[in-house]
């Protein structure tokens, strides 16, 4: 019996996928080289992304925040790209973005204080948000990172401590604590209700 030839994997560099478009409105984050679908969020994860914003507006500079369109250069065995669901950045963050025609944050250039990801319902995405973008987030030196779970109704703030994260877990009524950004005051139950 003849085996089929495999097809060969085509992987991306940087430069490939800045300029990736396959005439659609997809998003796609860059893992390892290959293009990875991010589908559109549930309309819960939705909302729970943008009453989190609409509270951290109440602490942090407009300009500071964004919104699921900047996207943040990790590290991989290949070329790797991530587009976290809400980042706050530093001033010093912001002028470098400033300075390109694309919003991406480059190896180049100063991390984001702070990344934030929403978990969905699905393993892979739960995986994906827990274990690998904790050490890629880890490696890159962004101050915290936040895993907010609607599912088990937790928020996980990891601030990095001698190159790793120390996480803390609120839930309920707490107050989430920021190392990095210690006027923040948004209660769990706020967020996650």
């Amino acid at each position: 019996m003849v085996q089929a030839a495999q097809p060969q994997v085509k992987y991306l560099s940087f430069e490939d996928y800045y300029a990736y478009d396959d005439g659609t409105k997809n998003r796609y984050e860059l893992v390892d080289g290959e293009l990875v679908l991010m589908p559109p969020e549930s309309i819960f994860n939705s909302d729970v992304s943008m009453h989190l914003l609409f509270e951290l507006g109440k602490f942090i500079p407009f300009h500071l925040l964004k919104y699921k369109e900047i996207m943040i250069e990790v590290n991989g065995r290949r070329a790797k790209v991530r587009i976290p669901d809400l980042l706050i950045l530093g001033e010093e963050c912001r002028a470098a973005l400033e300075t390109t025609t694309r919003g991406t944050i480059i190896f180049d250039m100063p991390p984001p204080l702070v990344a934030i990801e929403v978990v969905s319902a699905d393993s892979e995405n739960e995986s994906r948000d827990y274990r690998f973008k904790r050490s890629e987030y880890a490696a890159r030196g962004i101050a915290e990172y936040w895993i907010v779970d609607p599912i088990r109704s937790k928020i996980t703030v990891l601030s990095l401590v001698e190159g790793f994260y120390e996480e803390v877990i609120y839930t309920g009524d707490d107050l989430i604590k920021s190392e990095v950004v210690p006027e923040i005051k948004i209660k769990v139950s706020d967020i996650l209700s």
